[in-house]
């Protein structure tokens, strides 16, 4: 039996709070402003990590396939070497702990 072709839904236009897309092949990313400063922030899907990163909020890995967040300034609006790699919870609650140091 043939498919139906379903009509496309057009999209929401962007709001001041919603992702917008931004330049440089950075892709989609939302402003936030706390008061370590202005950020840009994007939401990374299990299925796009391919990497293993550590986390600067408790310092233990994000293995691929783990949904996390990446920031940068809003200053250096896309610089990579500012690009950090957060779990979304410590991101969220990185205004409630200091810096992470190791004990050893």
């Amino acid at each position: 039996m043939p498919r139906r072709n379903q009509p496309r839904r057009p999209r929401p236009a962007a709001g001041a709070d919603e992702p917008r897309p931004l330049g440089g092949g950075v892709g989609w990313a939302r402003s936030e402003s706390g008061p370590d400063g202005e950020w840009l922030v994007r939401t990374v899907t299990g299925a796009q990590t391919t990497k293993f990163y550590r986390c600067p909020g408790c310092d233990h890995e994000i293995r691929p396939g783990v949904a996390h967040v990446v920031t940068w300034p809003a200053a250096d609006y896309g610089s990579v070497e500012d690009r950090r790699h957060w779990h979304s919870a410590c991101w969220t609650n990185r205004g409630h702990r200091g810096p992470t140091s190791k004990r050893w």
